[in-house]
């Protein structure tokens, strides 16, 4: 009879592969302004879910669409590698 646990590798990761790398947090934080706008357009939609749009409500949906175009228009033309495009 075979064991086959010893022929398994380790389930739980090392506990210094847990936290994020220095390059992820540096990624992060590069792409926290289109976050937040994504985060504070969620919130507009959140808003209207049960309840009709008021004209304020699409007034502030529009605003965050426009900021989520903006912060990803400037992150696209932020990346590094990348050559000219229409943003």
């Amino acid at each position: 009879m075979k064991h086959i646990a010893a022929l398994q590798a380790v389930v739980t990761a090392d506990p210094a592969d847990r936290e994020p790398s220095a390059a992820e947090l540096d990624a992060i934080e590069h792409e926290m302004p289109l976050i937040r706008a994504e985060v504070e357009l969620l919130d507009a939609h959140i808003a209207t879910l049960d309840r009709p749009v008021t004209e304020l409500d699409a007034r502030r949906l529009r605003r965050a669409r426009r900021r989520v175009l903006a912060a990803r228009r400037t992150l696209a033309n932020r990346m590094p590698g990348t050559t000219g495009g229409a943003a």
